[in-house]
Formats: structure tokens, C-alpha cells, sequence
């Protein structure tokens, strides 16, 4: 290019690109055709002229976020960059919360009803929250130790709440109990009845996923070990707020359910937006256990879990977006 079609397309690259001026004002103003525009623009990217540089935060990893969305059809994956210094036994690095409360500013709108199910990873989400629309803020779970309440699930609603402005209801219950009858009495009693009206009202829900192991999982943390063995040989592979799944996302064990104080998986499945919230390589076959199960919508995750998913071989899994129940398939 000379310096007069320098100069030229210099110009109409500054037009189009900096001042979003459309290709046909463009060519009104030098007096060429439409098409000599589209053609001196794209001589302008060929010889490197215009760059385009497409930026997101440095923590955020975008390739890898539009691959794993498109894998698994969520309506939203988010992938973090995974700390420099996390060993391969790590799981759940503290930065997944802060960009899951970004993105639940971005979802809830003002008069949805939030859900909350335990999880340190929903935890940590709800100490980084700073602004939610007005909404109203219900737990989906138990908590794992009801001695440990004001510090887990029941602090996470009422923070989230705080931050909205609107209603929290809590569940003062431990997940698990002895057996179904005792469940069953909690589920009756007023405050965590009132709670479970609500489940069926939440439009975005935020649950954590653990894999099957000590340590990962607070339901396998909670059992005993017969239970654990005999989960474990139904092929016990993840566990999402108290329901356990396959490699293959088929929900196992659902007698552990009625000992349970959790939202239902069915009731899960209808929720417009179920947000996961889990990460690290040892929890890598887990998650990708959970969204075969089509029961979340949207991820957010790290580098560490995302190349592991994106490399499992096998049948393409089943699209979130479809909410496709395996057990039904």
C-alpha cells in the first residue's frame, strides 16, 4: 500500500472501528463504493495495520470457558486460571467464589428467589458478594453440622440477603439425620416447612459438587463407613447437595434422600438457572458427573478441572441446556 492508501484506510479503520461508523457512511464520505470500504478494511487486518485484541481479566480464561460451555451446552461456563501454587490434591480455590458472585450479580434480577445449597465453595461465593438486586434468599440444604451454623449455609443466605435487601430463609437443620423418619419431623416443623415453599419459586440456585472421597464430600464425610462402602459400590461417583451420581450422571443411592434434609432433585431440574460452583483436578470426574446428570445450567470453574474435561474421550455428554434426566433416557 502507498501512503495515500495508508493514509485512506488508516482513516476509514478509525471510522469504523473507533467511531462506529457503519461501511456505508464510510463510503459516502470518501465517495467509494460499500464493497471498496469491506475490501480496504480487510486490506488494513491483513497487513497487520489494525490489530484486534480481544481482552478479558487475566484470571479469566476464555478459550477454555467457550469450549467447556459448548461441550456440555451450559448456558454459562467460567473458568478461572487455576492459583500457580495449587497442588494436584487441591480443590475449590477461594477465587472460584469471588467470580460466582459476579456472575450471580449478573443472573438474578430484582424479585427472583435466590437458593443456596452448602457448599465451601457457595460459602466463599457469599462472603464475596457486594451487590444482588433485590430478591429473596431461601436455603436448598441442611447444614452439615448445625454446631457450625452461623459460620456455613445459614451465614451464606443471610449475607446474600443483606446484600439484596431482601427476605433470607434459612434452615436450622442438619442435613443428615439418623433416619427417614426423623427427617420427615424436621420437614414438617414451621420455619424449615416455610423454607421448603419456597423451593419451588427459586429462578437461580448456586450448589457446590463434591467427588466421592474424604475430604471432597460432606455427605461421604458424614456417613459411616458400611454406608460409605455400600455407596461406593452402586458406583457412588459425585455428590451434589446430598444426591449422589454415576460417572454417567445416573442418580444412585436416592434412600440416602429421604434421609436428608435437601432440595429434591426433580425440584432442581426445574429451576430456570442452577449455577455450579466447583474446581480443582481432583474433583475433575465429579463435576463432569454432575453436569452429565442435566441438572445445572451453568459452571464456574478452573483451568485445573477444565482440561480434564475438555479431554474426556467417550460419547459426547448430554447438553445441561436440554435438562435431560439419564435415569429417563
Amino acid at each position: 500500500m502507498g501512503p495515500a492508501e495508508l493514509v485512506q484506510a488508516a482513516a476509514m479503520a478509525r471510522r469504523f472501528y473507533l467511531e462506529s461508523k457503519s461501511k456505508i457512511q464510510i463510503a459516502e464520505e470518501f465517495g467509494v463504493s460499500r464493497f471498496k470500504v469491506a475490501r480496504v478494511l480487510e486490506t488494513a487486518l491483513e497487513r497487520d495495520l489494525v490489530r484486534i485484541e480481544i481482552r478479558v481479566p487475566s484470571e479469566l480464561d476464555a478459550e477454555r470457558s467457550d469450549a467447556l460451555r459448548a461441550r456440555y451446552g451450559l448456558r454459562h461456563a467460567v473458568v478461572v486460571e487455576s492459583p500457580a501454587d495449587a497442588s494436584e490434591e487441591a480443590a475449590d480455590p477461594e477465587n472460584l467464589g469471588e467470580v460466582a458472585a459476579d456472575l450471580l450479580g449478573e443472573l438474578v434480577t430484582e424479585g427472583d428467589v435466590l437458593g443456596l445449597a452448602w457448599g465451601r465453595s457457595t460459602i466463599h461465593m457469599a462472603a464475596a458478594l457486594h451487590r444482588l438486586p433485590p430478591c429473596t434468599v431461601v436455603q436448598l440444604t441442611g447444614v452439615y453440622d448445625a454446631g457450625t451454623a452461623d459460620r456455613g449455609s445459614v451465614e451464606a443466605v443471610r449475607r446474600a440477603a443483606d446484600v439484596s435487601g431482601g427476605e433470607a430463609h434459612p434452615i436450622y437443620a442438619p442435613m443428615l439425620l439418623p433416619d427417614p423418619a426423623t427427617a420427615a419431623a424436621l420437614r414438617g416443623q414451621t420455619g424449615i416447612a416455610r423454607a421448603f415453599d419456597y423451593f419451588d419459586k427459586v429462578t437461580v440456585a448456586c450448589v457446590s459438587i463434591g467427588s466421592w472421597e474424604p475430604g471432597v464430600s460432606t455427605v461421604y464425610d458424614m456417613l459411616s463407613d458400611d454406608e460409605r462402602a455400600h455407596y461406593a459400590s452402586l458406583g457412588a461417583a459425585a455428590e451434589m447437595s446430598a444426591h449422589l451420581f454415576d460417572a454417567e450422571g445416573r442418580r444412585i443411592g436416592r434412600d440416602l434422600g429421604e434421609r436428608c434434609i435437601t432440595v429434591e432433585a426433580d425440584r432442581l431440574r426445574r429451576i430456570p438457572e442452577v449455577v455450579a460452583i466447583a474446581g480443582g483436578r481432583r474433583k475433575a470426574a465429579a463435576i463432569g458427573a454432575v453436569l452429565r446428570s442435566g441438572l445445572v445450567t451453568s459452571l464456574v470453574t478452573d483451568t485445573a478441572a477444565a482440561d480434564h474435561l475438555l479431554l474426556e474421550t467417550g460419547p459426547g455428554p448430554r447438553p445441561a441446556l436440554e435438562r435431560t434426566d439419564p435415569d429417563g433416557a
